[in-house]
């Protein structure tokens, strides 16, 4: 299945976004839940759904905190399977545990000097993790895949600004999910990473990179092509999600739209049959 992330157009009304998608061709939808209500009405999303007559085949939890306040991510986490659950999508898409972050500190009167900082403890978020969600995934029936990240250039260093997000600490994970321009962040081989990671790798982000991320699948240094193939000689399941920046998805032009998602859905079914 070939799916399209709504977060690639989360400057479009969700609405927008699905219709656009569903013009393109693509078979399902993946919708990034934040702030906005629409992302989290069930009964919006299925009739959604149901109008553009493509399914709802996962949902990628909030990783900020909602409108109520809402802070912590194992709420988050349980809130948005239960969601899944009601608009019958089968994955939960979530990210592993911020490491840094940052702080503001004040020099009275005038200077104001944001830095970056570590947690100072493990977060339950972490231990729910590692301890917890094994158990937890096993009696619900929606999948939670947890997604590797992307490193950050700092200066003349790259930070890992997540906890749990080596490959050591992500073979742990029963469901994985692999975003393609996180990848190239780290300065690895794709194939030779999914190679290592395949047994665990339920659900995809497809997208390129360039120096900049969530590039269109051709638009990148990434062998996006024999990663699908070796997807499909794998015999993957799973849905292979398309996730853009609006930028590259040609956000504000929705002729350019259209003809930039044309581009990807035709390059993810040349290559991954």
């Amino acid at each position: 299945m070939i799916a399209f992330s709504t977060g690639s157009l989360y400057t479009y009304g969700l609405a927008r976004a699905a219709h656009l998608a569903a013009d393109a061709g693509f078979d399902g939808l993946e919708i990034m839940v934040d702030d906005r209500w629409d992302t989290q009405d069930a009964a919006y999303l299925t009739e959604l759904a149901r109008t553009v007559r493509i399914p709802i085949l996962s949902l990628h939890a909030p990783f900020r905190p909602g409108p109520d306040g809402r802070r912590d991510e194992v709420e988050r986490l349980t809130r948005t399977v239960d969601l899944a659950r009601a608009v019958g999508a089968r994955t939960v898409v979530v990210h592993p545990p911020v490491r840094y972050r940052w702080v503001t500190l004040r020099y009275p009167p005038y200077l104001n000097v944001s830095v970056l900082t570590p947690f100072r403890q493990v977060t339950r978020y972490h231990r729910w993790l590692r301890g917890e969600l094994d158990a937890y995934g096993a009696g619900i029936g929606i999948t939670v895949a947890v997604e590797n990240m992307p490193r950050h250039r700092l200066g003349f260093r790259t930070v890992n600004l997540f906890d749990l997000n080596e490959i050591r600490d992500l073979r742990h994970f029963p469901a994985l999910t692999l975003d393609t321009t996180h990848i190239g962040t780290w300065g690895v081989d794709l194939l030779d990473t999914y190679q290592v990671l395949a047994d665990r790798v339920t659900h995809v982000h497809l997208s390129n990179y360039n120096g900049r991320q969530h590039r269109l699948p051709d638009d990148g240094s990434l062998a996006l092509g024999p990663f699908l193939r070796a997807l499909h000689r794998h015999g993957f399941a799973g849905a292979i999600v398309v996730e853009l920046d609006p930028d590259s998805a040609g956000a504000g032009d929705d002729a350019r739209v259209r003809e930039r998602l044309g581009r990807a859905i035709g390059f993810c079914r040349q290559h991954f049959g």
